[in-house]
């Protein structure tokens, strides 16, 4: 580590805590905090080339080869001319020195670009712009609406009563609704005064930098008085500001030292299985040329002894040099001789392939997503073949599976259903995109965007049904949510979860549209009619509680209770008459969560004016209560919310994106085990796991595993695990005799009869992942079919990955589209990012990137696959033309008296790999596929291969060098045999060492490439012209370096004139050609069809069906929805924290006054215009983002597909 690395550490090391003075720089930078300048870059215009060589030569094939050019220029062992090493090592270095340069330009960009946004900073008494590179930690920032937030900030004051902001925290957390922060009455004060403003010197001590989230611990001194922080008065960098016209802020943390930077971490250079068994096989090979090369230097020594004094008459010795000394420098030229079993060509083949696949998945159009313009993406060219051997998937949920849109679908009113629609015999029909919708123009104010298709609901709305209208009024009442209307008729609404916003746009669509809200009543409009209702206390959601409930006084004087939650929890509190009405509502719900729908019960009483002031008077001793105040409310609350009666339920759906069941169906036909981690609660996530088909009815058993403490975890654990295999040994049983380094032993796949699911808590999690825990756990969730993590930090979503890797021998993925996945993408081999609601951190992360999971399956079962293929085979060849090349200068050691002359003609060495085989084998490489991409969807498991490594691996690399030291054989020994003592036809010359090395590399050349076309499965007119053109091009070239006139040019370096012509035009050549190439080609023919007919692998069956249909293959089957009936049922989710419900009822308006309206009903029609709904049909959308509306199914062209939709809906 440099020197100033350790000073950083140190200076890290002594931060214990943060002290900052508002409008001080000169005190804050005495402590040398971290400016708000961020750097990613790796380079500099002066540190890029020595720095990058550096880096280049760290790779042992660079230095391997820089060290073989050293050798040649040594004239006693360089019997090779220094430019066969010196052009492919420059091409290499030059062509990789580009790739990482344009890498690093483009983070230059991205980082000036993020440096350079302008922010207005208080210094010396004025605002001024400056840009976020050059504000410091301790300067005052003033944000506006929609602005990102610069830097770690302390909320000071802002423009909306109470001193409130909302905040969207989607790049953080992966959560679209919106948040609140609050500042401190003593800074809220303050307002956008820019004279008290810049007068402020409050003092700050406060945690130093890290990388948690969720929580924040410090103090504020000002005035003498010490005020304590927390979370909820600090703005993070990454967060966006909604709705808030302008906030002062102070800097706590910049730069590198956020909160979003430190949760960054470090991206780790990710390499394939394939490079690291490339790297042990390039060793071995390291270690099999000194072998050769030692025998050869001892064949050389005795040579030299026996035999090498009777030559020293035609070839004298130079002075000082023995049979010992000889046989050393005979090493080394044989090192330069034979290095060609790695060429560095090898190396720049692959980039080249890797390169071309990754285009083939950035021009995609079955990857593209029209509705979004957005294609996919392959963001890093070095892990396409890595695709084609994932085994486990860990995906996210919201955002990922499902599109977090919250859709109103059906619900349950006094004993009966709504939702469905039915023929005239009564059948249940299937809704689709051409189900005809609920007529709303009886309402102007309804959202334009919301659809119901049955139409008996509306029906009861209008003929006045009281427990339909009470049902609604509930919906309309009962929440959290904020609304906004700034014109007239265009209704905004804020809510705290998604689920929360489709209720109320349900509610407002069915005429009981909620219109406003103060602390202390609640505005609504029903059926036309304006109504205020004085809101007396607000009995708020929490994860325990599991329900909600408001206390209102009507216009009319009447008092009543309304309560919304888990159906489990409200059940309990019923009165006892609702008996008869709960079977039916329960039966309901039942099929309600058949389909995998949220559901929620709702309730109310009548409340007595006597009963209610006492409870009211003992509500406020319990709240303003400094001790067991938690305790003391809830024991109110339990008091007041019993004896409720039943109105229904309400069935909501967090739609799953297109195709996520059938993805997730076709990959597990693949044997890829898909892991889902998700923040969002267990009941929630459970759901979505039925509903796409991962968990299902025909499971054995579904394992929840919820404990609180390690025992309770480890026995049930234990108990998911003997339920499972009975017979299971106590402790994992590990590979044998394989490691994955580290010491670590990877631990052998387990078979259970049946199928388990396995669902996991967050909390139970933490104890699982620890280290006495964590194989008991891994063993028992690898036996599953699906396993679901929920309420799961994000670096527990990390943990779980690295715990997977580290003990599995399987290469994994992770896909997520929140900044809450980011940690999990780095940690995962192959990284995936979904470009959809929750901002672009994951993406950015990514290692590839697209807008739909379904497009999950093209990528791994195409692309993957194809590429992975397309790897193997080519490195397969490779290493079998090469190794072929070289041994037959091993073969013929033993006949030039180990003198280290090379076979062939130094051109042909030099253009061997560069020219004459570079482009057939790139051909196969890019171009190849064993079954097109239908056949691919349609077998899944031609995927399973390569999960267990079986196109390339050691053994395959074995029996490829086998086969190379056969060939070899061949081509040595016939063409030595046909030119031994032998003459032209016409004998006017005899062989010479020309003509055969002539003969040799013309049979090389022909059998490498009949070779090729045995190994090829697809051949394209692409193809055919590089074989063909590779082979005219050898006797062009050939023709032309033998020719007089370049002899004459510069006669050292063409030798062989008049070569070609003189033996090419003898027929035994061409026989010598034709017996060789038919002798090395015909093992590999017998021994492949023996193979095929009597262990055909699953590639063999699936191409025989291919051949035998000879005609297109039959469409994929239709779609169809499928459905589920059950006996679970989904909790309904509010928000993963604790409502706004304190904020509501604080006493002071949370809004600026609404603009003056009336009830929007005494316009004729449907005044629609200028209208900005908010959500897709019922859904509702935290964010206030347009949302996708389903167009529909229209085959398109190609220019169509590509071009960017301009609808207003979109």
């Amino acid at each position: 580590m440099s020197f100033f690395g350790l000073d950083c550490a140190r200076k890290k090391e002594r931060e214990l805590e943060r002290k900052l003075r508002a409008n001080d720089r000169e005190y804050n930078l005495s402590f040398k905090y971290a400016t708000n300048a961020i750097k990613t870059s790796k380079y500099n215009f002066f540190t890029f080339l020595p720095l990058n060589l550096f880096e280049q030569f760290q790779r042992i094939a660079n230095a391997y080869f820089l060290f073989l050019l050293l050798l040649q220029v040594i004239p006693q062992i360089s019997s090779l001319s220094w430019f066969t090493t010196v052009v492919p090592l420059v091409l290499v270095l030059s062509v990789t020195a580009a790739k990482d340069a344009t890498d690093d330009i483009n983070r230059h960009r991205s980082d000036n670009q993020v440096n350079n946004r302008k922010v207005q900073v208080l210094i010396d008494g004025k605002l001024r712009s400056e840009r976020w590179m050059d504000v410091q930690v301790g300067d005052i920032i003033k944000l506006e609406n929609n602005q990102f937030v610069t830097a770690d900030l302390l909320l000071l004051s802002s423009s909306e009563p109470l001193n409130l902001i909302y905040i969207e925290t989607a790049e953080l957390d992966g959560e679209t609704n919106l948040k609140v922060r609050q500042a401190l009455t003593v800074t809220g004060d303050l307002g956008d005064t820019i004279e008290s403003l810049a007068a402020f010197n409050g003092e700050v001590r406060c945690e130093p930098p890290n990388n948690r989230l969720d929580r924040f611990t410090g103090t504020l001194t000002c005035a003498g008085q010490k005020y304590s922080l927390d979370n909820e008065k600090i703005l993070l960098r990454g967060c966006t500001l909604r709705n808030t016209d302008w906030c002062f802020g102070l800097v706590l943390f910049g730069g590198p030292e956020t909160k979003l930077m430190q949760n960054c971490g470090k991206s780790t250079f990710k390499r394939t299985s394939i490079d690291r068994l490339m790297n042990v096989l390039v060793l071995c090979i390291f270690g099999f040329l000194a072998f050769m090369c030692t025998i050869l230097a001892i064949g050389n020594g005795i040579w030299e002894l026996n035999d090498g004094s009777q030559f020293t008459v035609f070839l004298p010795r130079q002075e000082g040099t023995d049979a010992a000394f000889s046989a050393f420098l005979t090493f080394w030229s044989y090192v330069i001789i034979l290095n060609t079993v790695v060429p560095i060509s090898l190396y720049v083949s692959v980039e080249i392939i890797r390169l071309g696949n990754s285009f083939y998945i950035d021009w995609d159009r079955k990857m593209y997503h029209a509705r979004s313009n957005t294609p996919a993406e392959a963001r890093t060219t070095t892990l396409n073949e890595e695709l084609g051997q994932i085994k486990y998937i860990f995906s996210d949920k919201t955002g990922t599976l499902t599109q977090n849109i919250m859709t109103f679908n059906k619900c349950s009113i006094n004993g009966k259903s709504y939702g469905d629609v039915y023929d005239y015999t009564g059948q249940r029909l299937e809704i689709t995109d051409h189900t005809e919708t609920v007529d709303f123009s009886f309402n102007p104010l309804a959202d334009p965007r919301f659809a119901f298709h049955d139409h008996a609901l509306v029906e009861a709305v209008k003929l006045e049904n009281p427990e339909v209208h009470a049902f609604f009024r509930l919906l309309a009442l009962c929440h959290t949510v904020m609304p906004e209307e700034k014109n007239e008729g265009e209704l905004f609404y804020q809510a705290q979860s998604p689920d929360e916003g489709a209720l109320v746009t349900a509610a407002r669509n069915f005429g009981f549209v909620f219109r406003s809200r103060t602390p202390d009543s609640v505005s609504i409009v029903e059926m036309g009619k304006q109504r205020s209702y004085e809101l007396l206390a607000i009995l708020d959601f929490n994860n325990v509680r599991k329900r909600m409930s408001v206390i209102v006084r009507s216009p009319e004087g009447k008092l009543s209770l309304y309560c919304k939650g888990a159906d489990t929890i409200v059940y309990e509190r019923l009165h006892q008459s609702c008996n008869k009405l709960m079977d039916v509502t329960t039966e309901h719900l039942n099929e309600f969560a058949g389909e995998g729908l949220r559901t929620l019960a709702l309730a109310y009483k009548d409340l007595d004016e006597e009963y209610f002031s006492q409870w009211k008077q003992r509500h406020h001793e319990a709240s303003t209560a400094l001790d067991d105040r938690e305790d003391r409310l809830d024991q109110l609350y339990e008091e007041i919310e019993k004896d409720l009666l039943l109105l229904g339920a309400t069935a909501i759906e967090d739609k799953l994106q297109d195709g996520v069941p059938q993805t997730i169906e076709q990959l597990s036909k693949a044997d890829i085990k898909i892991w889902v981690l998700t923040g969002d609660k267990q009941e929630t996530a459970e759901n979505i796991g039925y509903s796409c088909n991962m968990l299902r009815e025909e499971m054995n058993e579904v394992f929840v595993v919820s404990g609180n403490t390690p025992e309770d975890v480890g026995r049930e654990l234990r108990n998911a695990l003997t339920t499972m295999k009975p017979d299971a040994a106590e402790d994992a049983v590990f590979q044998p005799e394989r490691t994955l380094g580290k010491g670590v032993r990877a631990i052998r796949d387990e078979v259970v009869n049946g199928e388990y699911g396995l669902v996991i808590n967050g909390h139970s999690l933490a104890y699982a992942l620890e280290r006495s825990m964590e194989l008991d756990f891994l063993r028992t969730a690898c036996m599953c079919k699906a396993v679901i993590c929920c309420r799961v930090t994000p670096l527990q979503k990390a943990q779980v990955v690295e715990l997977v890797k580290k003990y599995k021998q399987t290469v994994t993925l992770a896909i997520g589209d929140g900044a809450n996945d980011v940690s999990m993408i780095k940690a995962a081999h192959i990284g995936v990012g979904i470009s959809g609601q929750e901002g672009m951190q994951a993406v950015l992360s990514s290692d590839y990137s697209f807008a739909q999971f379904r497009f999950l399956q093209r990528l791994l079962l195409v692309h993957g696959r194809w590429s992975y293929l397309r790897m193997c085979k080519f490195l397969r060849y490779f290493f079998y033309k090469n190794f072929t090349f070289t041994f037959v200068h091993f073969w013929y050691a033993f006949f030039c008296g180990f003198s280290a002359q090379t076979v062939y003609d130094e051109w042909f060495i030099t253009l061997y790999n560069l020219v004459y085989t570079a482009l057939p084998v790139l051909g196969m490489s890019l171009f190849d596929q064993d079954v097109n991409d239908v056949w691919s969807f349609q077998h899944p498991e031609l995927y399973v291969p390569g999960q267990l490594n079986l196109y390339f691996s050691k053994t395959a690399f074995f029996k490829c060098a086998l086969h190379s030291g056969y060939s070899s054989l061949v081509l040595f020994f016939i063409p030595y045999a046909a030119m031994y003592d032998t003459v032209r036809d016409d004998g006017k010359d005899i062989a010479d060492y020309q003509s055969f090395a002539l003969l040799t590399q013309t049979c090389l050349l022909i059998t490498v490439c009949i070779q090729l076309g045995l190994e090829m499965s697809y051949w394209t007119a692409v193809n055919t012209f590089f074989v063909l053109g590779s082979l005219a091009m050898y006797f062009a070239v050939t023709f032309t370096m033998y020719s007089n006139g370049m002899f004459l040019i510069l006669p050292s370096s063409f030798p062989f004139i008049g070569t070609g012509r003189n033996s090419l035009n003898q027929p035994n050549v061409w026989l010598t050609i034709l017996l060789t190439s038919i002798l090395c080609v015909l093992p590999v023919v017998t021994y492949r069809f023996l193979l095929i007919q009597l262990r055909p692998t699953i590639n063999d069956k699936v191409m025989f069906k291919v051949r035998r249909a000879k005609a297109t293959p039959p469409p994929p089957p239709r779609r169809t929805r499928i459905r589920r009936t059950s006996s679970r049922r989904s909790g309904y989710a509010f928000s993963h924290a604790q409502g706004y419900g304190d904020l509501v009822t604080s006493g002071r308006y949370l809004r600026r006054p609404a603009l003056s309206r009336s009830s929007g009903f005494a316009h004729a029609g449907r005044t629609t215009t200028g209208f900005s709904p908010m959500g897709r049909s019922a859904g509702y959308s935290p964010t206030g983002r347009p949302q996708n509306v389903k167009t529909e199914d229209v085959e398109v062209t190609s220019l169509q597909m590509y071009r960017t939709v301009r609808d207003p809906a979109f």
